[in-house]
């Protein structure tokens, strides 16, 4: 039975105070949870977040790390630095890091090992764009990012999630039907079977992630491919992304 994880992407938003205020308000309300719990503030507030959510059922996890150890690579950070600073979980490939900032499956590849090489648990996200969507070429397109997964062993997946994020349902309100979301998570568990076998492949959560709300999530979550959410905005409030943990829970419940 796969563990539902719910995971708050905060993006470039929430100053330290506002950060600390959510962060405290999750994990006074989850000293333990059936689902699991993640959130992922901006880098500067990482350590903040850390104390707020310390003992706590609220996990901690960074947007994004550079794939060399340490070095002169001004502006990055290492899987190292994230760990030191109490973080457990770092996201890889998010659309807006391969959008704005040119990241393609090869670096990808690189950045995903280095997590895994320093002990953190990886979540690797994968979508398409409208015009990519309205062409048919979903299923291709997300088969070439699994390219992310190039260094990953059979072994190491145990600490790698997937996140299914249609570009074209991020941010905008527009979100995948219920029918799109689950063929798309069926597609990419396949592909998991493909290179790894059945039984990794039954065991890989996969997250859906693009304009989940606390009004659609019961019903996404409830997909049998659709392990969990990757939430962006609903997460920077304590009330909507509570909302969306509890769906999880409700969901778990009826998938147990």
């Amino acid at each position: 039975m796969r563990r539902i994880l719910v995971a708050g992407n905060w993006k470039m938003n929430l100053l330290q105070n506002q950060g600390a205020a959510l962060s405290q308000a999750l994990a006074g309300k989850y000293a333990s949870c059936a689902v699991e719990i993640l959130v992922c503030p901006a880098s500067p507030y990482l350590s903040s977040v850390a104390t707020t959510t310390r003992g706590s059922a609220v996990q901690l996890g960074a947007q994004n790390l550079y794939f060399a150890p340490q070095g002169a690579f001004t502006g990055e950070v290492c899987g190292d630095m994230l760990k030191d600073v109490g973080c457990t979980w770092v996201l890889v490939g998010h659309s807006e890091r391969r959008q704005f900032f040119g990241e393609h499956d090869e670096l990808l590849a690189k950045k995903v090992a280095a997590g895994l090489q320093h002990g953190l648990k990886v979540v690797l996200c994968v979508g398409e764009l409208l015009a990519e969507r309205q062409a048919g070429q979903t299923e291709a397109v997300l088969e070439k990012q699994m390219a992310g997964l190039a260094q990953v062993s059979a072994e190491q997946m145990a600490n790698i999630v997937i996140a299914y994020e249609p570009v074209w349902a991020i941010g905008t309100g527009v979100t995948a039907s219920t029918e799109q979301a689950q063929q798309a998570h069926a597609f990419l568990r396949g592909q998991l079977k493909s290179r790894y076998g059945e039984a990794i492949a039954s065991a890989t959560r996969i997250l859906y992630g693009g304009s989940v709300k606390a009004d659609n999530a019961l019903e996404l979550l409830s997909q049998p491919d659709v392990d969990g959410a990757l939430v962006g905005g609903a997460s920077l409030k304590a009330d909507p992304f509570i909302a969306i943990i509890e769906a999880g829970i409700q969901a778990q419940t009826q998938k147990s």
